[in-house]
């Protein structure tokens, strides 16, 4: 009889936190899927010659998983951050993503040598603000 209790509390807590907590998931979720898919654009640009070099230092294609990893979870507590305190959470949500996906860019347009190295680094910034931006905004109250 005591393994009934802790089973129902068990389900209880983790009903409650899968509905609790829609923004975390989101930002998991669809930073995990821009992550791969970020990283699968510049496997694909690097296989064709693109090269990843900036200053003498090379990229590497972690570093493009990491990296959209981060910018998801940033993501998710600006979200949760508007959805709690901000009046309009939504439209601001979506202004301040689209000037920190902006913001995102400007090094990869700057430091680069070459054309190809700032196109694919500028498209894979983009890419990932079109998975995670969206998926976070669907999670914020109307």
């Amino acid at each position: 009889m005591s393994t009934v209790p802790a089973t129902l509390t068990t389900t209880a807590t983790a009903t409650r936190s899968r509905t609790e907590h829609p923004v975390r998931r989101a930002a998991l979720t669809s930073g995990a899927m821009a992550a791969a898919g970020t990283t699968a654009v510049a496997a694909a640009a690097d296989a064709a010659g693109v090269p990843f070099a900036i200053d003498g230092e090379v990229i590497p294609l972690l570093g493009f998983a990491q990296m959209t990893l981060i910018g998801a979870v940033i993501g998710g507590l600006l979200a949760a951050a508007l959805n709690r305190y901000a009046s309009a959470p939504q439209r601001t949500f979506a202004w301040v993503a689209v000037v920190l996906t902006a913001l995102s860019c400007v090094p990869s347009v700057a430091l680069p040598p070459d054309v190809a190295t700032k196109a694919v680094l500028v498209a894979t910034h983009v890419l990932a603000a079109a998975i995670i931006v969206p998926a976070l905004a669907r999670q914020i109250r109307a």
